[in-house]
């Protein structure tokens, strides 16, 4: 078997079927796009064939991009000179589907050729829909599940195999900007209406083989003379305010930070000056830049390969399979409402305790009234709704508990009420069922030692908004068993979240490093460092948000309350009372975030953020001479990277892949750099120690290098050399 057959049947026509073996969707990987060729050549020379048709063997989609394994060893497959290796591949690929799209017509005259027609059953992403855009009209299934677009930006490359170019010919540089610099994906009737697509029906091959049969023009509209780009070129007038527009939009998204961006942007400005083929080269150029920088690998590896490694359950014990069917969720505030929402909405019936039955009622509230957003935006429908609410009973009643198969407690973070929750609940749940705790800072031990079944008990720590965040720490405490483990990461699974196993130790892993880069700003602040210097620092390294309205965001209270009880804990060990001067000030001063339209930040009446308050610079004098950015980014950079490395250190975290896939889910760590772990392979363990050493020297021992780091800096290691076994990526 192979990945394209070809039939050629009595009406002339030959049909190209994809259908990737082992795989439950199409993936085209080099032998795949060698078949394609050599179909396409038979067909064009064949006398009997009128025309060609590209569809799918798989039922409900066409095809879900390139093999991503492929790309991200394309440079290492490339030789002796990989740019140039890698731009020779690409521009095979351009070869390939340049014949489709020209399709034996004269060069010269466009006369002849064959009609090229793309069926597609479902969804097609990436060069699965690259390859469709080469052909001459693109006929998709009315499969309302479909999706359909380039997400390539996504992890951090861009559509190389010709989408940029003929997207942005077909519909204009402003109509594809969305679905080339956000990775935009729609149903088939939105693709349609956009103009990405030509043709939605009920039959699409019946509707593609009449087409060919109908004799059509099918010249692309850029190979006819005359042709003009819609919207304008970047000296046309309308043309000119586009470019200038996306330049600005793009780097205020960005900050700069993240290379594919700017190279997408590249290739589809200096494309769109000069004919159509020479357009092809310039994005292979700027596809090959991309690929030759070191970030699109980590990216790739991160949030493709390790993410879905790590989905499928990479690290799951070996134990029968833990599929959850009726969860009981304490407490119906904002987390366990979410959790509530998440759990319905993956078909699984909840149970919803709190202590009154009006705070109950809330929290099913919430699931009804993200419904309800959901119906407005037409991604739902009032059948859906009432589906999900039935599988919610809000109740006061813990009798209401008994058939449960997981405990997820979100009950207040106090270890005497969490503990007397867990044995009233565990004196009602079945004697198999897992508890856990979504506490994001007690440790998971210390609460397991309230249950009488310890290795049944499990953190499961969600991230706020929990309907939108994708990442869920789960934590091991000393005695959690592997059904206990497996349980997590099942249920995990069925609601369609990232999950990454830690072992329990104060703060866990997410928690731990994001801590820091917090206090790190604070620190800055009593320094006499700009608030602005502060934040806009961060975002110039991509990450979403800075440190200074990070706390606002969360709020200060809350990161008072989580001083203090560290500061309880730790005792004379505690490090960070220059932080904790700030933030008791702010505390004090009743500016507690955005939450009271009041923090770091003023705000107006409607919460949108006016300026930093300028009460900042009367209680902490500002430097005369303000640090350099790079000074403040390797501060709160390093303030990070170091917790990642000390927890790998430490044991509390296992795998590498968890540690870098959980840091750009979790809060953000700069996406481009593919996490902790792989930013310290991009610089190199050598530069990193050395920073260490200078940033200890000037600031303190928080900034000493781990020795785990320094052996690998003598040594010239990396981290994906020195902790990847056969199991990781």
């Amino acid at each position: 078997m192979t990945d394209f057959t070809m039939n050629i049947d009595a009406e002339g026509i030959a049909t190209l079927v994809w259908d990737t073996q082992g795989k439950s969707m199409n993936v085209l990987n080099l032998e795949a796009l060698e078949l394609l060729d050599k179909f396409t050549d038979e067909a064009l020379v064949d006398e009997n064939v009128k025309g060609i048709i590209i569809t799918s063997g798989k039922e409900g989609s066409f095809a879900g991009g390139m093999d991503l394994n492929i790309i991200a060893k394309m440079k290492e497959m490339a030789g002796d000179n990989p740019a140039k290796g890698l731009f020779d591949g690409i521009m095979e690929m351009h070869r390939i589907l340049r014949k489709i799209e020209r399709a034996g017509m004269d060069p010269k005259t466009n006369k002849g050729g064959k009609p090229v027609a793309c069926v597609m059953p479902g969804t097609g992403l990436g060069i699965g829909m690259e390859i469709p855009l080469a052909t001459h009209r693109i006929f998709a299934a009315d499969n309302p599940k479909a999706k359909i677009g380039l997400p390539e930006i996504m992890v951090g490359i861009f559509p190389g195999a010709g989408g940029t170019t003929r997207l942005v010919r077909k519909m204009g540089a402003m109509a594809a900007a969305p679905f080339l610099l956000e990775g935009k994906l729609s149903d088939p009737k939105k693709a349609k209406a956009a103009g990405l697509i030509d043709e939605v029906s009920d039959d699409p091959m019946a509707a593609a083989r009449e087409w060919i049969l109908s004799e059509p023009k099918f010249v692309k509209p850029w190979d006819e003379k005359g042709y003009k780009m819609p919207g304008g070129t970047p000296y046309h007038p309308a043309g000119f305010m586009t470019y200038v527009g996306a330049s600005a939009m793009v780097h205020g998204k960005t900050w700069g930070a993240f290379p594919a961006a700017k190279a997408l942007l590249s290739a589809v400005y200096e494309g769109a000056l000069v004919p159509f083929d020479t357009a092809l080269k310039v994005e292979a150029r700027w596809f090959t830049n991309v690929l030759m920088n070191p970030s699109s690998g980590a990216m790739i590896r991160s949030l493709f390969i390790n993410k879905e490694a790590l989905e499928k359950g990479a690290n799951r014990p070996a134990v029968d399979d833990q599929k959850v069917k009726k969860v009981g969720v304490l407490g119906a505030g904002m987390m366990g409402a979410g959790i509530a929402l998440v759990s319905a909405k993956a078909g699984i019936d909840v149970v919803l305790i709190d202590q009154n039955q009006d705070a109950a009622n809330r929290g099913k509230a919430y699931t009804e009234a993200f419904a309800d957003k959901g119906i407005a935006r037409k991604k739902a429908t009032p059948e859906h709704k009432e589906a999900m609410l039935s599988r919610i009973n809000a109740t006061t009643d813990l009798d209401a508990l008994k058939d449960v198969d997981l405990i997820i407690e979100a009950v207040f973070e106090d270890p005497k009420v969490k503990a007397e929750m867990t044995q009233k609940v565990e004196a009602v749940i079945p004697k198999d069922a897992i508890f856990a705790s979504n506490t994001s800072t007690l440790p998971i031990t210390e609460l397991a030692k309230a249950s009488s079944r310890a290795d049944q008990f499990i953190g499961i720590h969600f991230f706020s908004p929990v309907e939108k965040m994708l990442l869920v720490e789960i934590i091991k405490g000393k005695e959690t068993g592997d059904k206990a483990v497996a349980k997590a990461l099942d249920y995990v699974r069925q609601i369609k979240k990232t999950p990454i196993v830690v072992n329990d130790a104060r703060f866990f892993y997410a928690n731990r490093c994001i801590i820091p880069y917090i206090n790190e700003g604070l620190r800055m602040i009593g320094e006499g460092v700009a608030a602005a210097l502060i934040d806009n620092s961060a975002q110039l390294l991509g990450f979403p948000v800075g440190p200074i309205q990070l706390v606002d965001e969360t709020s200060v209270d809350l990161g008072a309350k989580i001083a203090r009880a560290t500061k309880a804990a730790m005792g004379e060990d505690y490090p960070d009372s220059a932080v904790d001067d700030v933030i008791f000030f702010m505390e004090a001063e009743g500016r507690l975030g955005r939450k009271v339209k009041a923090g770091f930040y003023d705000y107006d009446e409607k919460g949108k953020r006016q300026g930093y308050w300028s009460g900042i610079g009367a209680q902490y004098d500002r430097l005369e001479d303000q640090p350099d950015v790079s000074e403040v980014q390797n501060r709160l950079m390093f303030a990070q990277v170091l917790e990642a490395v000390r927890a790998l250190e430490e044991g509390v975290l296992e795998d590498i892949r968890e540690g870098d896939v959980g840091a750009i889910l979790g809060w953000g760590f700069a996406p481009w750099s593919g996490g902790p772990f792989a930013w310290l392979d991009i610089v190199g363990a050598a530069w990193a120690a050395e920073q260490c050493d200078a940033l200890e020297e000037k600031f303190g021992a928080r900034f000493a290098c781990p020795k785990l780091l320094r052996d690998m800096a003598e040594n010239t290691e990396t981290f994906y050399e020195r902790f990847a076994p056969a199991k990781a990526a």
